[in-house]
């Protein structure tokens, strides 16, 4: 088993991971929670897949436990349906003594995250990603939160779980353009930290050769993550490089209402744009994007899009977070492995989301 400690100020806890480690998660779960009731949030489509293992598996570890299932997909990520999962916690008398797992993709993660963070103002939850994405990224580093209409993640807060268990195996039952997704954040994290990992992923010959060590991919991810958490935890500063890609790709998803392109297509998108126009103005060196368009291309990524109205995708990026009065940082590379934040003013995004 592969182990990582999330050290922070007054919170710790630790990612596992290994293959084969949802069959014991009951008894995983022990070691850590030892009261009796679990609420599982969960979503409709792993439900069918693991649900009733997962139920098996909790009873005969001696919990009693309720499943809240939403709807799979990013439109779930809302107030409505928030709500809906305050009612399952409220049927079940669910209290600050007991425990929350979020099990599932980065929607579950997100939204039931947040859910354990404000209900009762505060109940301990565990991650059990079940996505590469949210096994790689959103389970790790505390971010919870909810979309508005007007943009993705703008109600949330800083909730880290009690721990985060990653099995490998489970990516096995994901559809390819699911399993891809989470190869896009891959991709970011050699594109900003580590070469190493760039070249890796250049190099598999076949996806069995990349199922065989997806553990190292998963770990190498993850350790990048920490990293950034640990010493810019609240995402003020140097985590924010950890946003590569994404401001465009947020910007992407909204337009065309999280139904055209996942989020991981949206941030490969987003970063070969990026990349592309920064290499222009003599900011990142030159093939650096090609370099990023070529991988996205080998593992089924798209790198551009069809023809939007950028003053819309301008409007949209206005609302991130990362913006602040007339001005907002972007994540640009020097090169692979390479990163580095620069402010610039709002009237200049155009220079870098133009697709030409």
């Amino acid at each position: 088993m592969r182990k990582l400690s999330i050290d922070l100020p007054g919170k710790n806890y630790e990612i596992f991971i290994q293959k084969g480690l949802f069959e014991q998660i009951g008894l995983n779960i022990r070691n850590i929670y030892k009261g009796k009731k679990i609420a599982v949030v969960t979503d409709d489509k792993v439900y069918r897949i693991y649900g009733d293992r997962m139920k098996k598996n909790l009873i005969d570890s001696g919990y009693l436990v309720k499943f809240i299932i939403i709807k799979n997909g990013e439109k779930s990520k809302n107030i409505n349906v928030l709500q809906d999962i305050y009612s399952g916690f409220l049927d079940f008398n669910l209290t600050r003594k007991d425990i929350i797992l979020t099990f599932g993709g980065g929607v579950v993660g997100d939204l039931g995250g947040f859910a354990a963070a404000t209900f009762l103002r505060g109940i301990p939850f565990i991650q059990i990603p079940t996505t590469l994405l949210s096994q790689i990224d959103s389970s790790i580093g505390g971010k919870v939160g909810i979309d508005l209409e007007r943009g993705k993640n703008l109600i949330g807060s800083f909730y880290h779980p009690k721990a985060v268990f990653v099995d490998p195996e489970v990516l096995m039952s994901l559809e390819k353009r699911v399993f891809n997704d989470g190869l896009s954040e891959c991709i970011k994290y050699g594109c900003i930290k580590s070469k190493e990992l760039f070249l890796k992923l250049e190099n598999y010959k076949s996806d069995k050769e990349l199922y065989e060590d997806i553990d190292y991919v998963i770990y190498k991810c993850c350790t990048i993550k920490k990293e950034f958490v640990e010493e810019d935890e609240k995402d003020t500063g140097k985590r924010m490089i950890l946003n590569f890609g994404h401001t465009i790709g947020h910007a992407i998803e909204t337009y065309f209402n999280y139904s055209k392109y996942t989020h991981g297509e949206a941030v490969a998108i987003g970063m070969y744009l990026i990349t592309k126009n920064s290499e222009r103005n003599k900011e990142t060196e030159k093939g650096t994007s090609d370099k990023i368009k070529n991988l996205l291309i080998k593992y089924n990524l798209p790198y551009t899009f069809e023809k939007i109205d950028t003053n819309k995708i301008v409007q949209t990026i206005s609302l991130d977070k990362k913006c602040i009065e007339n001005s907002i940082n972007i994540i640009l590379i020097r090169n692979i492995g390479e990163s580095y934040i620069k402010k610039i003013k709002k009237d200049q995004v155009f220079n870098y989301i133009t697709d030409n």
